[in-house]
């Protein structure tokens, strides 16, 4: 008997009594790494699809059978990155004959740095319907465990998400150009085997904090944050420390702080005199937060502390 049985009895028991439409793509996010991340309503999900569409039909396969999931060979599609824009058109066949067919990248969530993104679009541009099941991602998970600095409340301005560099050295150091002077925190993802090569490019950064977080979920985790100038030392340090897949984080430039703390005083002012004119707290915060551009929760706080001292 799996080691999951209970989860998946647990999955039907919570998820049974949702509705599953048919002639539906299901974009199923899977563990990237510990398998305990499943989430119920995946399990229910990949037991009842008709169609199993993946990346890889082995991986798959195992992942499933560790659940107690076993799918029959016909019920296998593969649609990977060399085939993707043709697998979507079976796909679209499967679901145009009113089945529920599930997607499932390697790991994660697919189509982010993943097969996926186009099988959306050819089934999005065949009038089908896609309901996403969202889960793992090691993007958010790496991000939410970076200690990134805080302004007005709320991680500093969002992140951008790059994904892989250029392979080659001078496509990596003009794209690396580029995000040098990027203000916000910055998203990369790096395999073992470059993971060296991407430290000694990221020396040009400086001082600027650099957090890698290597084997996410899995038992050797280690995430460790240091000076763009001092990654490649450190991995060198210890071979181990270039093993496994890396989610690399740019931390934010360092802004002026006075010049935030005047922004949010502005703000504030701003949210004063609109509630003064009569305006709700939702209506201030609209008009503020679209004005200032600082974040809508940090902007609600502060309204709600003005309207209790007003």
């Amino acid at each position: 008997m799996s080691s999951f049985a209970k989860a998946l009895a647990a999955a039907h028991e919570a998820a049974a009594g949702q509705h599953f439409p048919p002639a539906c793509l299901y974009m199923v996010a899977t563990p990237i790494g510990n398998l305990a991340d499943i989430s119920l309503r995946a399990l229910h999900v990949l037991a009842l699809a008709d169609r199993i569409a993946c990346e890889d039909t082995r991986h798959t396969q195992q992942l499933l059978r560790s659940y107690g999931i076993d799918k029959s060979p016909a019920q296998w599609l593969a649609v990977h990155q060399h085939n993707e824009r043709e697998g979507a058109q079976k796909v679209i066949a499967h679901l145009r004959n009113g089945e529920r067919v599930a997607y499932v990248s390697d790991a994660g969530t697919p189509g982010i740095s993943d097969p996926g993104a186009i099988l959306a679009q050819e089934v999005q541009a065949a009038q089908c319907r896609i309901m996403p099941l969202p889960g793992a991602s090691s993007v958010v998970t790496a991000l939410s465990a970076a200690a990134l600095p805080v302004v007005a409340g709320t991680a500093s301005q969002g992140f951008v998400f790059v994904g892989f560099l250029p392979s080659k050295a001078k496509g990596r150091e003009a794209a690396l150009a580029q995000l040098q002077h990027e203000p916000r925190t910055v998203v990369l993802l790096e395999a073992p085997h470059r993971i060296v090569e991407l430290a000694r490019a990221l020396a040009v950064l400086g001082e600027r904090e650099v957090t890698l977080a290597r084997e996410l979920t899995k038992q050797f985790e280690q995430i460790q944050t240091l000076p763009a100038h001092a990654v490649q030392h450190w991995l060198e340090a210890d071979p181990v420390r270039a093993k496994g897949e890396f989610v690399v984080l740019l931390h934010p430039l360092p802004g002026d702080a006075s010049a935030q703390d005047a922004e949010v005083e502005k703000a504030r002012q701003m949210l004063q005199l609109l509630l003064d004119e009569g305006l709700g707290v939702k209506s201030a915060v609209r008009v503020a937060a679209s004005l200032s551009g600082l974040p809508r929760n940090a902007l609600y706080a502060e309204a709600l502390g003005l309207q209790k001292t007003g």
